[in-house]
């Protein structure tokens, strides 16, 4: 009886041998997949570093250059700067070009992570991927350019909009007289870029985008009015159309000559009494400004500069 009874104890421990076996194995292959989960994130974290930052170098050189290859080269070098080389160790890095509104450059970051513990249940590596879209462009965010001109006189000699009108807590209400170009710092004229004779309506249609202007102005052109018009449907179009707006806005001298241009912000239309309320983004610069529908690898001078992430 004895006997009988060790023979059963020694069975039991067998069989507890083998679950402790494969439980530790169950354990260890737990264990290694939280720990190779944990590396494959880190590892995630710098992908997703290299898919920004070689996102934003493609857009810019794009802008630059006009150039795919030479975008999907920055691109890949700026990738590489950060530890992720194309077709070294499985790594693939797609870039792909969109100019159909500013330039949008999406760089992908694909790579294996080499598990150390995955392996056990037959998890050599994790396929890890990130995404990053870059936008740029000089754009115009009106439905149409603004048809508006201001003076000279409204900026200091650097180029610095004065401080009552550069400032964007304070949105200064531009337009003081009824004439064919701005007769004060404050003042604003309407224009359609010198195409022809100025009107109401021909104004109207370019303020809401189905009047295109495609031209490139001339330094020392005037682009002033002819007919001193300055009508309240006007400033009901900018509320509607332009509000919140950024605007190239060409600035003249007091002849109403074509000077350069000016990112200007407009923030309200006071339609009772005929003002455009808004403030100056940047200073006047002393460039052609081009308006139309160029497409992107044309010069566009029509707002601020942007370089930024968007995904």
């Amino acid at each position: 009886m004895f006997q009988f009874i060790q023979r059963i104890h020694r069975r039991d421990r067998g069989q507890i041998l083998v679950i402790f076996a494969v439980a530790l194995v169950a354990i260890v292959a737990m264990v290694g997949l939280v720990l190779d989960g944990g590396a494959a994130f880190a590892q995630r974290r710098s992908q997703q570093n290299a898919s920004d930052l070689a996102s934003l170098a493609g857009a810019n050189t794009y802008l630059l250059t006009g150039d795919a290859n030479a975008t999907i080269a920055a691109a890949r070098a700026v990738a590489a700067q950060n530890g992720w080389v194309q077709g070294v160790d499985s790594v693939n890095i797609p870039v792909t070009i969109s100019t159909s509104n500013g330039v949008h450059v999406t760089v992908n970051v694909d790579a294996p992570h080499h598990n150390n513990f995955g392996s056990i249940v037959g998890m050599s590596t994790f396929q890890v991927g990130t995404t990053a879209t870059a936008l740029s462009g000089y754009p115009d965010t009106a439905e149409a350019a603004g048809p508006f001109i201001f003076s000279i006189d409204a900026f200091d000699v650097n180029g610095v909009p004065k401080s009552q009108y550069g400032n964007k807590n304070a949105p200064y209400a531009f337009g003081e007289t009824n004439g064919d170009v701005p007769t004060s710092s404050g003042d604003l004229a309407w224009t359609n870029y010198g195409t022809g004779n100025l009107n109401t309506n021909d104004v109207s249609d370019i303020i809401n985008g189905s009047l295109v202007i495609t031209k490139t102005l001339a330094f020392g052109e005037y682009i002033g009015q002819h007919n001193n018009g300055n009508h309240t449907a006007l400033y009901t179009d900018v509320e509607t159309y332009l509000e919140g707006k950024d605007l190239a806005i060409p600035v003249v001298d007091h002849n109403g000559n074509f000077q350069g241009w000016a990112t200007f912000h407009v923030t309200n239309s006071d339609k009772g009494n005929k003002h455009i309320e808004g403030y100056f983004k940047a200073p006047f610069v002393n460039q052609q400004l081009s308006v139309g529908t160029c497409s992107v690898s044309c010069p566009r001078y029509l707002g601020s500069f942007v370089l930024k992430l968007i995904n």
